[in-house]
């Protein structure tokens, strides 16, 4: 393959996990907001404690692994070792299933004791459902390990929708018809994550056909002798846990928060344990919103890395501050009006979306309009580690990310434990973590550059956009409440139209702006690929 062709292919695979990512987040959210209408705060609390030991179990057993393995598998390839490659594969799989199998067993064989560590003793029946899992998304992790060695990103895309699809559409009807049946709220709760278990045995079948397929119609005649088993174990964990132990920081530092905001609460501000479950529900049900604004960053940084890196193998450093400068300013773009879009209108989106719970609405509206200043920072983390990764400062995201986890958990011990704040105190936490990280992340990248980033052009003129058009957004929404209030009796749709004309007004807004203020120039979008040559066609920037 020549070098133009993997370049378009490596375009190609970016371009298909980027739309599988945005497409999984949205199916994400299509099951999270009708699911908390469902489960309430209660069911909500259940649900985040199992999921949050499921992530960490999961990051432990695969994230770091499935990169090992696709670099050896494509190094294997390249090299034209069909022998080695197999047996790469297998060795992998095998780890993968070992792995999966342990952590499985521990949350189906110990599922009270993990409940209690957690202070949330109900959350026993989330945790069992979701034990599965594990093994079967380990399984995947070793098939699409395999296919993206290969430079195909489609079986891993496909995959992870198909496991969204069935999270959807089964957990929500599991939830529905177990409350229906007079089955507890905590059980609803194990009943719903059974969507999210169907979905990753489904994916790994899809995964393990699609193997069987492509070996039946690919067949290779090989002679080469690979390495011993031993010494492939040995590269696998040698290249993956140092991946792996960064990537469980977070993992680590979110199930600790999770286990201090559920004590806190009961030792300390004086609530009983379903009290603070469902304090904890009504938290975890915004962060839904929260999430979603990372989610347009992931395409920026997976194009943005290799980009930096190619240009510092050439030394070219004015093409290096072009793709820093690009991708901070785009990301900027994207995470200001996200941002204070929540901010601004946290209790109508929570009113339009958890209709059926207006006490969640009441509970969880101060604490969206705090976390929406969180989702900025989480962008701006997001992208510069992105550059630090990509000159080769690998470990460094990891140490900024245990200091504002220790920042975050000190934060909730005092503020969630004060009777005043009680809560309150978890979203000021995380917002706290994010601006110390990336403060330090831009402090470290700043250093790194060959110029001076320009600030003002970077992050101003977009704050100032945003800025305005959050005004505007909660003058249109204020104004629709008073103009349409003698003519719309339902309260529903009087929000809803109110929200939705906001939302329109806010976007012509902020995209008059950006032009008008020249927040982008035309050449920062085009070093970004054909899509930002696109997206400056269409603004009409020079």
């Amino acid at each position: 393959m020549n070098k133009q062709a993997a370049r378009q292919s490596f375009l190609g695979g970016t371009a298909t996990l980027a739309a599988a990512v945005i497409i999984v987040k949205i199916l994400g959210a299509l099951y999270k907001i009708p699911l908390t209408n469902v489960l309430d705060g209660d069911g909500m609390g259940y649900f985040t404690t199992a999921y949050n030991i499921y992530n960490l179990l999961l990051t432990i057993s695969t994230a770091g692994l499935p990169v090992a393995l696709s670099k050896m598998i494509a190094e294997a390839n390249t090299l034209g070792r069909q022998n080695e490659k197999r047996r790469i594969f297998r060795v992998a799989l095998a780890t993968f299933l070992v792995l999966g199998g342990v952590c499985t067993c521990l949350m189906a064989f110990l599922p009270h004791q993990l409940a209690m560590l957690m202070n949330n003793s109900q959350s026993w029946y989330a945790i069992v459902a979701l034990a599965p899992a594990v093994i079967g998304v380990c399984c995947e992790s070793a098939f699409r390990g395999y296919t993206q060695g290969h430079g195909d990103m489609r079986p891993t895309a496909y995959s992870q929708v198909i496991e969204s699809v069935f999270k959807l559409v089964l957990g929500l009807a599991i939830a529905i018809w177990m409350l229906r049946a007079g089955f507890s709220v905590a059980q609803a709760a194990g009943g719903t994550i059974l969507g999210v278990t169907t979905g990753s045995i489904v994916g790994m079948l899809y995964l393990i056909v699609n193997h069987m397929r492509h070996r039946r119609n690919n067949p290779v005649e090989a002679t080469d002798v690979p390495p011993s088993p031993g010494r492939i174990l040995a590269r696998i964990l040698r290249i993956g846990i140092p991946i792996m132990l960064g990537s469980s920081v977070l993992a680590l530092i979110t199930l600790i928060d999770t286990k201090l905001v559920m004590l806190r609460l009961q030792t300390a501000a004086g609530f009983d344990e379903a009290t603070a479950n469902w304090l904890f529900g009504a938290y975890s049900s915004t962060m839904t919103f929260y999430n979603l604004p990372a989610a347009f960053i992931v395409p920026i940084t997976t194009a943005v890395i290799p980009a930096i890196s190619a240009a510092l193998a050439e030394r070219d450093n004015a093409n290096v501050m072009r793709l820093v400068s690009a991708s901070s300013r785009l990301t900027a773009l994207i995470a200001f009006p996200c941002g204070i879009g929540l901010m601004v209108l946290a209790g109508p989106i929570l009113r339009l979306l958890y209709f059926t719970k207006p006490e969640l609405c009441t509970a969880g509206e101060p604490l969206l309009k705090v976390l929406g200043l969180a989702a900025i920072f989480v962008c701006l983390m997001l992208v510069t580690n992105a550059h630090l990764q990509s000159f080769g400062r690998v470990i460094i995201p990891v140490y900024t990310m245990i200091i504002g986890g220790a920042a975050k958990v000190a934060a909730n011990w005092f503020l969630v434990g004060n009777p005043d704040i009680g809560i309150h105190g978890a979203p000021i936490g995380t917002t706290l973590c994010f601006i110390i990280i990336t403060v330090i992340n831009f402090v470290i990248v700043g250093r790194m550059l060959p110029e001076r980033l320009k600030a003002f052009s970077i992050f101003v003129k977009p704050l100032i956009a945003a800025l305005i058009m959050g005004a505007a957004a909660w003058g249109v929404y204020g104004l629709c409440l008073r103009v349409l209030a003698n003519r719309i009796s339902s309260e529903f749709l009087l929000n809803a139209g109110a929200v939705v004309a906001a939302l329109i007004v806010a976007v012509i807004v902020y995209l008059i702006l950006i032009v008008v203020l020249r927040a982008v120039s035309r050449s920062e979008l085009e070093a970004m690929g054909s899509k930002g040559a696109k997206l400056a066609k269409l603004l009409h920037l020079r």
